[in-house]
């Protein structure tokens, strides 16, 4: 039987709550309200990113978010000073650094950690030191994996896209081989001590072998949850994703 190194924890991303507010400049949906209802459906943890150009969550969702919720806060944001200020002042249980670009759809890729480690070690410390767990989103690629224990973060997530991609266009070879890529990441940071999350493009059909992986502790899902919920209800989809996880983990 595996070892698993505890309880696999899910993190329910609302972004795109706010993204459909946006869209008609409404008070509605409101991605607080979602917060609660993942709350009480057994999400572990809410997960927000602020954008630098707040294209969906906004300064006073995170604010409303802090008031609320009774669950961790993941914050999830840019390595800039601007969003290490918001950070510092509202102290999250945890702070996720992201890459990001403006004219992306979507974080399209993992954080650049080995050529940056001296700026990102900088900037990471005062987040440390205010009490709040740091994460790293990077490639499940050793030279990240390796560059992130180094600078002192708590914790990786690492980019499972390419993994979940490969999976729904067919690609089942290279979705061999990216899972083979995961797994061998997720042991190596789990050997230099840090926590492993996962997360980006998992859906229904990509979680169970993401989440038969022994070192991985921490799933964060998002868009797809959000997209299941306009026909099944957000309640019934997170129910639906715990029970593929635990499956898949038991």
């Amino acid at each position: 039987m595996t070892d698993y190194l505890g309880q696999l924890r899910l993190g329910v991303n609302i972004d795109h709550v706010a993204t459909v507010r946006n869209a008609r400049g409404s008070s509605y949906p409101d991605p607080v309200r979602a917060a609660h209802l993942a709350e009480a459906a057994g999400a572990d943890g809410i997960t927000a990113h602020l954008r630098e150009d707040r294209r969906h969550i906004t300064d006073s969702d995170i604010e409303r978010l802090m008031e609320a919720l009774t669950v961790p806060l993941n914050f999830e944001m840019a390595a800039t000073e601007e969003m290490q200020a918001i950070a510092l002042r509202h102290k999250p249980h945890a702070v996720c650094i992201v890459p990001e670009r403006r004219e992306e759809l979507t974080t399209e890729g993992g954080l650049e950690v080995a050529r940056q480690e001296n700026r990102l070690a900088d900037f990471i410390a005062p987040l440390r030191e205010a009490g709040c767990r740091v994460s790293l989103f990077i490639a499940a690629d050793r030279a990240q994996v390796e560059a992130a224990a180094r600078i002192g973060t708590d914790v990786v997530e690492l980019h499972v896209g390419p993994l979940c991609d490969a999976f729904h266009e067919g690609h089942m070879d290279f979705h061999a081989a990216e899972l083979a890529r995961v797994a061998e990441m997720a042991m190596r940071a789990h050997e230099l001590g840090l926590e492993v999350h996962a997360g980006h493009g998992i859906t229904y059909d990509t979680v169970a072998p993401i989440a038969a992986l022994p070192q991985v502790m921490e799933l964060n899902i998002g868009h797809f949850l959000i997209g299941e919920a306009i026909f099944t209800g957000l309640k019934a989809a997170i129910a639906e994703m715990r029970r593929r996880m635990e499956a898949a983990r038991g």
